[in-house]
């Protein structure tokens, strides 16, 4: 592959397909994803959709087509959305009397049948889920990135008040950093975006932010609270105690596909893929070593072992349907395709009562090949497991907090954003943003939650800065 120094764009493209993850779709913007990659995608789902239903809400299921109408109820909503809009005009051999638009995102659908659900306060909170594909075309799609389309899950609530809506906001953003930090390995910085990064038809948008490999920060997951905006349009009203009607607060959030590639970026190397256990297909391939009978032998040795670490409860693999090819090959395919440990297992090995284990990555620096009994193994697999979580999870967040920086002076912003985060006061202006980028290529990613409370100078204009605190900075997929 390309090495990521020389060219980290091609490096991801040659990754992707390379690891069996995906492949390019017939359509433009379109791809396919294999089973290795959607494996990542479903335990992603599985964990996330345990804390969406521990938290009382419930699945459903909305049309893919939305008439055009529908979101023309929200001009700001559709306005947002208008250049990247899928629409069938045609149909049954002949033109609809109304065009249908592939939903991009489901709020005006969802709207429209919240309206009909909710007529009193006791059938608040309203808490939906679905688990979709959507339609959004994209210019420059990259794969898992920016698709023409990708699964996703949006979440669409309705609630009695802003307090209500708030707390049900901060509650998906919490719930995205647990997934991509705990399963992902992801460090995420999370906060609110300015209001020239909001979602059309938002009040507030909150995300997770995190850097790649490159510097370069992937939206990850986001959470909006839309006040009564959808409420006014599609008339979300519910009777108070009182008997009177009022507009109910709702919300929408969603993470996708995209952050499948958001931990390609994050912990891939030169060698590919890296996968935090949490998310590997499999956590453990061992390879059996030998030719002819010693190779029966070994391989039979290896799938009783497969077995005891099956029972563990570790997903396990063990390529020993492949004897035409060395098991050097196999040791680099694996290495490739990120699974965290590999075990390699020869007779010699065997009479010895041994396992040879290698990380995909060191977690002690000059920690190579180890050999390990075989009857502990098993035992001592989902420890080691767990330290490469671990160890991931630290490591990417070391890179980030050595590529990011605080800065006040323009040159200084300049020079930072090239390679990585910039932490820089801001006007709060949105052509001063647009400015920004224009020069740099930079947005304005996150206003953190965390960060201390300061004022100072705009970075570009010199006006005083507007949100209290410093906003980081940076290139974006």
């Amino acid at each position: 592959m390309t090495p990521q120094s020389e060219d980290f764009s091609a490096w991801y493209n040659e990754l992707v397909v390379q690891a069996q993850l995906v492949d390019r779709g017939p359509v433009r913007g379109t791809m396919v994803i294999r089973p290795y990659g959607y494996r990542v995608w479903e335990l992603l789902q599985a964990d996330l959709d345990r804390r969406i239903k521990d938290a009382g809400h419930d699945n459903a299921c909305f049309p893919m087509l939305i008439p055009e109408s529908y979101l023309k109820r929200e001009a700001e909503h559709v306005e947002g959305f208008s250049p990247e809009l899928a629409v069938v005009t045609h149909a049954g051999g002949k033109e609809l009397d109304e065009p249908l638009v592939m939903r991009p995102t489901s709020e005006t659908v969802i709207g429209e049948y919240m309206a009909k659900w909710i007529d009193s306060h006791r059938d608040l909170p309203l808490l939906l889920n679905q688990w979709a594909n959507v339609v959004r075309w994209e210019m420059r799609p990259r794969l898992f990135l920016r698709t023409t389309e990708f699964l996703w899950q949006e979440g669409h609530t309705a609630h009695i008040d802003e307090a209500d809506a708030m707390r049900e906001t901060m509650w998906a953003l919490d719930a995205y950093a647990g997934v991509a930090q705990e399963l992902a390995a992801m460090p995420v910085v999370a906060g609110e975006k300015t209001p020239g990064e909001r979602f059309a038809g938002a009040v507030r948008t909150y995300t997770i932010e995190v850097m790649m490999r490159d510097g370069r920060a992937l939206q990850s997951g986001t959470s909006h609270y839309l006040g009564t905006n959808f409420a006014k349009a599609f008339e979300i009203q519910y009777q108070d105690e009182a008997g009177r009607l009022t507009l109910a607060h709702t919300t929408s959030w969603g993470m996708s596909t995209r952050m499948i590639g958001g931990v390609i970026m994050t912990h891939g190397d030169d060698k590919g893929l890296v996968l935090p256990p949490r998310l590997a297909p499999y956590q453990v391939v061992i390879v059996p070593i030998g030719r002819k009978e010693q190779g029966e032998q070994a391989a039979a040795e290896a799938r009783r072992l497969g077995a005891a670490i099956k029972s563990m409860g570790i997903r396990v693999h063990v390529d020993d349907n492949r004897p035409q090819l060395s098991p050097g090959f196999k040791y680099n395919e694996w290495e490739m395709r990120g699974v965290p440990v590999r075990i390699e297992l020869g007779m010699r090995d065997i009479e010895a009562g041994v396992g040879t284990l290698v990380r995909r990555l060191p977690t002690v620096e000059g920690q190579g090949k180890e050999q390990i009994p075989l009857a502990k193994l098993p035992e001592l697999l989902p420890g080691i497991l767990a330290d490469f979580q671990s160890f991931l999870l630290a490591r990417a967040e070391r890179f980030r907090d050595d590529h990011t920086a605080v800065v006040d002076g323009w040159d200084a912003f300049t020079a930072q954003v090239a390679t990585g985060w910039a932490r820089a006061f801001h006007c709060g202006d949105t052509a001063c943003e647009d400015d920004i980028k224009a020069e740099t290529a930079a947005t304005p990613r996150v206003i953190p939650a965390d960060a201390p409370e300061e004022t100072g100078e705009c970075v570009k204009c010199g006006r005083p800065s507007d949100y209290g605190k410093r906003v980081i900075f940076g290139r974006a997929y």
